[in-house]
């Protein structure tokens, strides 16, 4: 049986592995960038904050690392203790007091969802930070499971096959947001934060709501791996494996003309009869 110790060192050990495999195979941090990691106060960017920084080390000082906590405003928000853990880090930080709270109570009616306002307010936030302050990427705690929840939930609730990219590009072009859990697996990710004993903060504007559509699908996710445990590493690669020839998206795949590609492709036409057009 795992002594606590032993198997915190055994998760530490899979974690920077799948975190530097990730950082390496999408090419996230190259030397000399200033990389603003945003601290919300739950486990997966404690996790990665901890993560980031043993990286750091391990590669003489070749990014710099700084830790952004935005304190929204929310009732009974309680920083103290992460400033406290922050303290015996030795990792510059800041956390930055913006009321969106106030403006998503305002804004969202009662018994709706707030994560989508409440994210993009956020996200407004931390792009302005950033900018002022001249930060090259914009780290994210996201991991393997939330990648594969938002791909099913695209698919379910908005009719598009689309996820959360590990390195992305923002639409105005002055931030690039990466995501170095990527590879790594939430259950993972929440034993060796129970371990660190990190000083979570809980998101009670979110975590009071029931039944949200992330937590529906996160169970179906759940449930079918029960059955295949391989089920959420295939969702993931299917990811980096899309096939546009298999799918119906005529932006991606040229079905008006597939025709004549046939014809080029051989020496002489195929006499197979053709069906007749609608």
């Amino acid at each position: 049986m795992n002594t606590p110790n032993k198997q915190l060192a055994k998760l530490e050990k899979k974690l920077l592995h799948y975190t530097g495999k990730a950082i390496a195979d999408f090419n996230m941090i190259q030397k000399g960038d200033r990389v603003m990691l945003c601290l919300s106060g739950g486990k997966d960017s404690f996790t990665l904050l901890y993560l980031l920084n043993k990286l750091r080390i391990r590669s003489n000082n070749k990014f710099d690392l700084f830790s952004f906590t935005l304190d929204q405003g929310q009732p009974g928000w309680d920083d103290s203790k992460l400033r406290a853990w922050m303290d015996t880090q030795k990792i510059p930080y800041e956390i930055y007091k913006q009321d969106t709270y106030s403006v998503v109570i305002e804004k969202v009616p009662e018994n709706k969802t707030y994560c989508s306002l409440c994210s993009r307010l956020r996200r407004g936030s931390i792009y302005t930070y950033a900018a002022k302050h001249g930060y090259s990427k914009i780290a994210l705690g996201h991991h393997r499971d939330d990648m594969i929840q938002s791909l099913m939930m695209s698919i379910i609730y908005n009719g598009e096959i689309k996820s959360m990219p590990p390195k992305l590009l923002t639409d105005n072009k002055d931030h690039i947001l990466i995501r170095p859990l990527s590879y790594c697996q939430e259950k993972d990710i929440a034993a060796f934060a129970e371990l660190m004993e990190f000083p979570i903060i809980p998101c009670n504007l979110c975590g009071s709501q029931e039944n949200l559509a992330r937590q529906r699908i996160k169970k179906m996710i759940n449930d079918l791996a029960d059955e295949n445990e391989k089920i959420p590493s295939n969702m993931l690669h299917a990811l980096q494996a899309l096939q546009p020839s298999q799918l119906m998206d005529k932006r991606h795949w040229d079905f008006k003309n597939l025709e004549k590609q046939r014809l080029k492709a051989g020496d002489e036409p195929c006499n197979t009869p053709q069906a007749d057009p609608f």
